[in-house]
C-alpha cells in the first residue's frame, strides 16, 4: 500500500455508535410532542421544562420504590409485570403531565399532587394516575372557581377553647364568629372544627361551616393508615403476625387537613372556566375510580357472600382473603401505595 494510500485510511472518520437516548429525554420528547399538539406550538417555556422534569423525577422515584415493594411479594401475590418505564402507557402519560402541568400542578411541592402507578388489566401495562393533595385541590378550586373568597380560614376546635358561631340574621349583618383559645398548650380533645370564608368587598357572603367530631371522623378513608390517623396495625415478626401495635399517628393534623379539603372543596366550579385539562383530571378520576371497583370485585369475588346491599359495609372477615406469608398484601390492593383523601406526609 502506497504512502498516500495509508494516509487516505488514517484520515477515514471512525464510525461512531448511535447514542441511545436515556429515559429522561425520551419522556421529555413525548410532553414535548404533546405540548405542541395540544397548544399549538413545540417550544415549551422554562417553567413548563422544570414541572416536566420534575414530574419525570417523581414518577421515576415512584416507580422505583413500586418496583421494589412488588419483588418484596412473594408467590402469587407477585404481579408478573416489573413496574418499569417499559411497562408504562407513555401515551396516556405524556397526556395526563401536559394537562397537570398547564393546571400548575408541581409534584416537587409538598400535598401538590401525587403520581399513582396502577395494572390496566386491558393493556396489561401500568397507567399513572395522579392524586390531589390538600394543596393540589385548593390551586384547582382557586382556578376553577365561580366565586373564590379572599381568604379561608380553617380550625379545629377544643374541648378547652370557646367558640361561638354568629348566624346572618335580622340583628347580625354578616356571618361570623367568635373563637378564643383559652388554653393554648393543653386545649384538651378534639370536639369538632370549621372553614370560614370571607369577601373582603361582599361581606354580605361570609359563609362559616361547623363540622362536629363525627362529621370529620366520617370523611376518614376506609383503610387510613395508622402511621398517620393513629391507632393499631398489625405487628409482624419473622414473616409472621403477632398480634397488634399502637401507633400515635398524627390524629390531629390529619383532622385538620380534612377541614382544609372540605374548604376549598365546597367552592363551586365555574363552567365558564372549565377547559380540556380540567376535563382530563375528571377523566384521570374516573378512570382510576372504574380501575379500583374492578379489584375490589376481583378481591370479593372468591368470597362465599358477597353483599351488595347499599349500607355501610361490615367489618372483613380474618380469614376473607387469603395473606402472604411473607406480610405483603395483594399485588392488587391499591391501599398502601394511594395516600387516601387526607393522607399526605408532608405538613
Amino acid at each position: 500500500m502506497s504512502t498516500t494510500d495509508q494516509t487516505k485510511q488514517q484520515a477515514a472518520p471512525t464510525a461512531v455508535a448511535k447514542k441511545e437516548p436515556t429515559q429522561s429525554e425520551r419522556f421529555m420528547t413525548k410532553v414535548i410532542s404533546q405540548f405542541g399538539s395540544s397548544v399549538g406550538e413545540v417550544a415549551l417555556t422554562n417553567f413548563q421544562k422544570r414541572l416536566a422534569q420534575n414530574y419525570f423525577i417523581a414518577l421515576d422515584a415512584i416507580l422505583k420504590s413500586t418496583e421494589e415493594k412488588r419483588l418484596k411479594k412473594s408467590g402469587k401475590f407477585q404481579d408478573p409485570v416489573p413496574v418499569t418505564w417499559q411497562n408504562v402507557n407513555m401515551e396516556k402519560l405524556a397526556c395526563d403531565v401536559v394537562a397537570m402541568a398547564r393546571v400548575g400542578f408541581d409534584p416537587s411541592q409538598p400535598n401538590h399532587i401525587n403520581p399513582i402507578p396502577y395494572k390496566n388489566k386491558n393493556t396489561g401495562k401500568y397507567d399513572v394516575t395522579f392524586i390531589e393533595g390538600y394543596r393540589g385541590i385548593e390551586l384547582k378550586a382557586t382556578k376553577y372557581g365561580l366565586d373564590v373568597p379572599d381568604h379561608v380560614t380553617v380550625e379545629l376546635v377544643y374541648s378547652t377553647d370557646k367558640f361561638r358561631p354568629v348566624k346572618k340574621d335580622s340583628k347580625n349583618q354578616y356571618e361570623g364568629y367568635e373563637f378564643e383559645i383559652v388554653n393554648a398548650f393543653d386545649r384538651g380533645d378534639i370536639i369538632g372544627g370549621f372553614y370560614y370564608h370571607s369577601f373582603s368587598n361582599a361581606p354580605e357572603k361570609n359563609k362559616l361551616v361547623i363540622m362536629t367530631k363525627k362529621d370529620i371522623d366520617k370523611r376518614k378513608p376506609d383503610k387510613a393508615s395508622p402511621e398517620f390517623w393513629g391507632g393499631e396495625k398489625d405487628k409482624w415478626e419473622n414473616g409472621k403476625n403477632v398480634g397488634k401495635e399502637a401507633v400515635e399517628g398524627w390524629p390531629e393534623k390529619m383532622a385538620w387537613k380534612t377541614i382544609y379539603r372540605a374548604a376549598y372543596g365546597d367552592i363551586t366550579i365555574d363552567s365558564q372556566k372549565i377547559d380540556d385539562d380540567y376535563l382530563r383530571l375528571k377523566q384521570m378520576e374516573s378512570d382510576f375510580a372504574e380501575a379500583e371497583v374492578d379489584e375490589e370485585i376481583r378481591a370479593n369475588a372468591n368470597r362465599t357472600i358477597i353483599d351488595v346491599t347499599p349500607t355501610d359495609p361490615p367489618a372483613s372477615t380474618p380469614d376473607a382473603q387469603p395473606e402472604d406469608p411473607t406480610g405483603s398484601p395483594d399485588p392488587y390492593d391499591f391501599s398502601e401505595d394511594v395516600p387516601p383523601m387526607e393522607q399526605e406526609m408532608d405538613f
